[in-house]
């Protein structure tokens, strides 16, 4: 991050800006500036000045033109003028957020191209922008989520398979098996939850479709064979009634009473887009929600401890009734 009286190194920008204000200046002026003497200004080469110039007016639109009678560059439109960025310190302060949310995905390789991008931004601010990245050290804070460790090469595999519309040919390690399986993956979409990302396609080894973690991917090829996204794939109705990231089963309504010191600290958040509360006369609160997989529901259930209570359905509730009963045995009498 760029802070106060720390340089800032974007000579493109700054020469831009600079021949664009020559060129404004130069319209009403007698003699018009050319490559020669706006290099000998910047101290650059002519080279230089003539590739910004053609920068210019083929990426940014600029109606540069050369007048042969006075030998130099003039705008044909005198109202033009190159647009420099104005930030307000709402933005400032969005920027310098973003530089450390930025950093919890330190352990992905999406993290080098972010970084990239990031210092891309900070290269066209204008020169009376600064950034405070100390005072957003000391005085912001974000706790990311744990991640896991990710091969560059997968991940790179699974973004080229989705931007071609290709099948991957992927090795797949499950937690608690031997060893990895091999299958065929078409991958129609990629999400990040929590600090893992996955692919979501039809596993042809399933003939259905899947939900892969790309840390648990042992190895992964880009083949040959393409294919077409199904029509009826839609990633957000798909997940609408979910509660994490594993999708499959009949929808079921979910309902829990948690108890009444608790109730503000659930009311707050939005866990579930379909969640309804309703207010139980002793304070307490109940939650209800419908989903397609009860996995990682129990998983949030059990967080809570004895502050929840499972009301239904009868599997969420067995669920949680074994979950607590072999952790009571770990703790003895």
């Amino acid at each position: 991050m760029v802070g106060v009286g720390m340089a800032k190194f974007k000579p493109q920008y700054r020469r831009l800006l600079f021949i664009d204000r020559r060129l404004r200046e130069g319209y009403a002026g007698e003699s018009l500036p050319n490559c020669t003497s706006l290099a000998a200004e910047w101290e650059t080469s002519p080279k230089t000045i003539q590739r910004d110039i053609e920068f210019m007016k083929w990426e940014m639109g600029a109606p540069i033109v050369y007048d042969r009678a006075r030998h130099g560059y003039r705008y044909s439109e005198p109202d033009f003028m190159v647009p420099a960025v104005r930030m307000s310190e709402g933005d400032l302060f969005a920027l310098c957020l973003a530089e450390k949310v930025l950093r919890q995905y330190e352990n992905t390789p999406i993290h080098s191209h972010l970084a990239s991008l990031f210092t891309k931004i900070q290269a066209y601010l204008p020169d009376n922008v600064s950034v405070f990245p100390a005072l957003m050290d000391d005085r912001v804070s974000i706790f990311p989520e744990a991640t896991t460790t990710i091969d560059p090469d997968t991940w790179q595999m699974a973004f080229v398979a989705l931007r071609l519309g290709r099948t991957l040919d992927i090795s797949y390690r499950i937690p608690g098996h031997d060893g990895p399986y091999g299958t065929r993956v078409d991958p129609y979409h990629i999400v990040g939850y929590r600090g893992e990302w996955y692919v979501v396609g039809h596993c042809h080894l399933k003939s259905a479709l899947r939900v892969f973690a790309i840390s648990r991917i042992r190895g992964a090829s880009v083949s040959d064979d393409r294919f077409v996204l199904p029509k009826d794939f839609d990633f957000k109705g798909l997940w609408r009634n979910h509660f994490g990231i594993m999708i499959g089963g009949d929808e079921l309504t979910v309902r829990v009473r948690f108890r009444s010191d608790q109730a503000p600290y659930v009311r707050e958040r939005d866990w579930h887009p379909s969640q309804q509360f309703t207010d139980e006369p002793d304070g307490s609160l109940v939650m209800t929600f419908k989903t397609r997989h009860l996995f990682e529901v129990t998983r949030w259930l059990l967080s809570w401890g004895s502050a929840a209570t499972v009301l239904e359905p009868p599997e969420l509730v067995a669920a949680v009734r074994s979950e607590l009963a072999a952790a009571a045995t770990n703790y003895g009498r």
